[in-house]
């Protein structure tokens, strides 16, 4: 049986893909091995949104080459589609696809094996017009399942490369999205999480049919408990996507809205379609529709250009709208971006110091969003065991809200829905103790 070991680096879409691509390699008959073992192939799914992505792609390809010298290196994903000559470039590897046609790899492979010269799959990623159907029936990691629903960006940001890894916008077909969310419940998983490059504009190249509708059309799946949106922009939520999600029994209290910046003048150079005032009318729809909200967000730091004054807005905003945790990055030039041009430059020292202060706003709004919900009993889904203290019997697990959580529970629990109440609310994490629940008393137990 030939045998096949991953590496994914970057985002969710990647891992998903991964998980696409083993589904292929199996239905060839293939064993999954342990990246660090040996293997016959390794296929190597690399990131591009930062130099640093590229740097560590390329780390990650030489190990998979000095591991086992006779393997077919495959090489996918963002940095492969920008850059297939500086992959091919490196020795060793055999065969480079990009963001697309991820199906022809297998065919690739035996091509290599019989011709044993490299091959160079990638195509311009901006002529693709139609989403590629990549299904993953169930996921190697059990309790949460991605379901891809979109690919690429038609934003172009200033500190942005992905549209040029991903190419424009295109949506996948409803029917396929529904029928991937029917076997992913069949497979046992109770919530789903929707995910994509630009995962809010699902449907704007679609005729008659929206973000809103899917959300509609998911809302029928028989057995699915929870939706999560795993990022939207706010021009993307629309009142109909309110009217939705207002309504919903399924989608969760929790929204990835990436902020960026809480500058109008810096959102301007990012080349980002909103206001702040837009953002705050937005949060505060959401907010009425979903009490309790979770809202976590991106921010850069020292973009080009940032005045204290305009990180002070930034500030400002997110305390005054108490988002509920942020991942901040310090801004980094992005080669071939227009913001990587840009003159003004921010310092590192500066950039550090903000990012430090704005971390600090972040862990202390963290704490107070949680805080609220000492002594309820929210649904949490245990993930997996305490990694930190492996012995105390402790799982991990999120409620709805997005609140980390850690119970005493076992292995049956892992991917179940279980009432937790929350005995201590913290952060990075909560305490809660599991709450038994009686259904309906009036039933008298008939023994039989």
């Amino acid at each position: 049986m030939p045998t096949v070991a991953f590496q994914t680096l970057g985002c969710k879409v990647n891992h998903y893909e991964t998980e696409a691509i083993w589904q292929l390699f199996k239905e060839e008959g293939y064993e999954k091995v342990d990246f660090e073992a040996a293997a016959d192939v390794y296929v190597i799914n690399t990131c591009t949104v930062t130099n640093t992505g590229d740097k560590k792609s390329r780390q990650v390809i030489r190990r998979a080459i000095r591991k086992n010298p006779d393997a077919v290196i495959c090489v996918t994903g963002c940095y492969a589609q920008t850059s297939p000559a500086e992959i091919m470039a490196i020795p060793g590897v055999d065969i480079v696809v990009g963001t697309q046609e991820r199906k022809k790899m297998l065919t690739y492979i035996e091509q290599y094996k019989q011709e044993r010269q490299p091959i160079n799959g990638v195509g311009n990623i901006m002529k693709s017009r139609v989403y590629e159907e990549l299904d993953v029936p169930a996921f190697t990691d059990r309790t949460r399942a991605s379901l891809k629903i979109q690919e690429g960006c038609n934003n172009f940001c200033t500190f942005c490369i992905i549209p040029w890894a991903r190419g424009l916008m295109r949506s996948r077909d409803p029917k396929a999205v529904i029928k991937q969310a029917n076997q992913l419940v069949k497979a046992g998983y109770k919530e789903i999480v929707l995910t994509g490059i630009h995962t809010g504009g699902y449907g704007e190249d679609l005729k008659d049919y929206s973000l809103a509708r899917l959300l509609e059309d998911l809302e029928q799946v028989e057995g699915l408990k929870r939706i999560r949106i795993s990022s939207i922009e706010a021009s993307q939520i629309t009142d109909e996507v309110i009217r939705v999600i207002d309504r919903s029994k399924k989608v969760v209290r929790h929204l990835h809205i990436p902020l960026q910046s809480g500058s109008d003048t810096v959102l301007k150079r990012m080349r980002r379609k909103y206001t702040m005032a837009f953002f705050a009318e937005r949060l505060e729809r959401l907010k009425e529709a979903l009490p309790g909200l979770a809202v976590t967000s991106d921010v850069i730091v020292g973009f080009p250009g940032e005045t204290e004054e305009e990180f002070q807005e930034t500030y400002d905003f997110i305390a005054k709208h108490k988002f509920s945790e942020l991942h901040v990055f310090p801004y980094s030039k992005r080669t071939g971006t227009p913001a990587a041009r840009m003159e003004d430059q921010v310092d590192e020292v500066v950039k550090n110091e903000r990012v430090h202060r704005l971390i600090e706003l972040s862990n202390q709004l963290a704490k107070e969003y949680a805080s609220q919900f000492e002594g309820e009993v929210l649904e949490i889904i245990p993930e997996e065991k305490d990694k930190e203290n492996p012995e105390s019997g402790l799982y991990i697990g999120y409620s709805d809200n997005y609140l980390k959580v850690k119970i005493a529970a076992n292995d049956e629990m892992i991917g179940e829905i279980v009432k937790v109440k929350i005995t201590k609310a913290g952060y990075p994490y909560n305490e809660g103790e599991f709450v038994r629940v009686v259904t309906d008393e009036l039933t008298p137990v008939v023994n039989g």
